[in-house]
C-alpha cells in the first residue's frame, strides 16, 4: 500500500517540474550556437582580409618585376652607349697618332728646306746668274714653309681640341660607370625586397591554411551541434507526448478517486476499492516517472557524446 504523501511526492516529480532543466540546456545550446556562428563570421572576415592583403602583395611583386625589366633595359642601353664612347675614343686616338705622324713629316720637311736654303745661299755666291731663279725658288719655298707652318698651327689646334674631347669622353665614362654602379645597387635592393615579399607570401599562405582548417573544424562542430539539437528537440517532443498520454490518465483517476473518498467514508468496502484504484493509478504514474527519468538520462548521455 502506497501512502498519500508518497503519491504527492511522485506527482511533484512529474514532467511539469522536470521540464525546467532541458529548457535551460536548450537556451545554453542556442547561445553556444550563436557564439559559434559569430566566430565563423569572424574567421570569414579574417579570410577576406588575408585574401586582399595577398592580392596587394602580388600587385607589388608585379611592380617590382616591371621595375627590374626597366632597369635591365636601361643598363643594356648604357652598356651600348659605353661601347660607342669606347669606339669614339679609339678613333680619336688613331686620328691623333696620324696627326702626330704628319707633324713629324712637316718637321723633317722644314729641316730639309733649311738645309736646301743654306745650299742655295752657297750656290748664290757661285751662281750670280742663277740669282733671280734662286730668289724665285726661295720665295716659293718660303711660301711652302709658311703653308707648312700654318698647317702645323691648325694641326696643333685640332690636337688640343681632340684632347679636350677625349677628356670630356673620359668624364662621361666615369659618370656612366657611377650611374651603372648605382643601378646595380638598386637592382640588388629590388631583388632583396622580392625575396622578403616571397617569404612573407609563404607565411601568409600558411596562416590562410590554418584559418581554413579552423573554419572546417568549427563548421564540423556546428554540424554536430545541429544534429544533437535536432535529436534533443525530437526527444523533448517525444517526452511531452509521453507526459500527455501516460500522466494525464493516472492523475485524472487519482483526482477523481480523491473526490469520491469523502462520499464513501462510511463504507469501508467501497473505500477500500477506491484506495485500490488510486494505488493502481499511483503505481502507473510511478512507473512512467521512472521511464521518463531513464529517457532524460539517455538524452543527456547523447548530448555529452555529441559535445565530446
Amino acid at each position: 500500500m502506497i501512502a498519500l504523501s508518497d503519491v504527492q511526492s511522485h506527482i511533484h516529480k512529474s514532467p511539469i517540474a522536470m521540464n525546467k532543466a532541458p529548457s535551460d540546456e536548450l537556451i545554453i545550446a542556442n547561445k553556444e550556437l550563436l557564439f559559434q556562428n559569430g566566430e565563423k563570421e569572424k574567421r570569414a572576415k579574417e579570410l577576406i582580409i588575408a585574401n586582399k592583403e595577398l592580392a596587394y602583395q602580388n600587385n607589388e611583386k608585379e611592380k617590382r618585376a616591371a621595375e627590374l625589366i626597366i632597369a635591365n633595359d636601361e643598363l643594356a642601353f648604357q652598356n651600348s652607349e659605353k661601347e660607342k664612347r669606347a669606339n669614339e675614343l679609339a678613333i680619336a686616338n688613331d686620328e691623333l697618332a696620324f696627326q702626330n705622324s704628319e707633324k713629324e713629316n712637316r718637321a723633317r720637311e722644314l729641316i730639309i728646306a733649311n738645309e736646301e736654303l743654306a745650299f742655295q745661299n752657297s750656290e748664290k755666291e757661285n751662281r750670280a746668274a742663277e740669282l733671280i731663279v734662286a730668289n724665285n725658288e726661295l720665295k716659293f719655298q718660303n711660301q711652302e714653309k709658311q703653308d707648312r707652318a700654318d698647317e702645323l698651327i691648325i694641326a696643333n689646334e685640332e690636337l688640343a681640341f681632340q684632347n679636350s674631347e677625349k677628356e670630356k669622353r673620359a668624364a662621361e665614362l666615369i659618370i656612366a660607370n657611377k650611374e651603372l654602379m648605382f643601378q646595380n645597387q638598386e637592382k640588388q635592393k629590388r631583388a632583396d625586397e622580392l625575396i622578403v615579399a616571397n617569404h612573407e607570401l609563404v607565411f601568409q599562405n600558411g596562416e590562410k591554411q590554418k584559418k581554413a582548417e579552423e573554419l572546417t573544424r568549427a563548421y564540423n562542430k556546428i554540424k554536430s551541434t545541429e544534429v544533437f539539437l535536432k535529436e534533443y528537440i525530437q526527444g523533448l517532443e517525444e517526452m511531452m507526448s509521453m507526459t500527455h498520454h501516460k500522466v494525464r490518465q493516472p492523475v485524472a483517476n487519482i483526482l477523481g478517486i480523491s473526490q469520491m473518498l469523502s462520499q464513501f467514508i462510511s463504507s469501508p468496502a467501497t473505500l477500500k476499492k477506491l484506495i485500490g484504484y488510486m494505488e493502481v493509478s499511483a503505481l502507473i504514474l510511478d512507473g512512467f516517472t521512472k521511464e521518463l527519468t531513464a529517457f532524460i538520462e539517455n538524452l543527456e548521455k547523447k548530448g555529452k557524446t555529441n559535445k565530446g
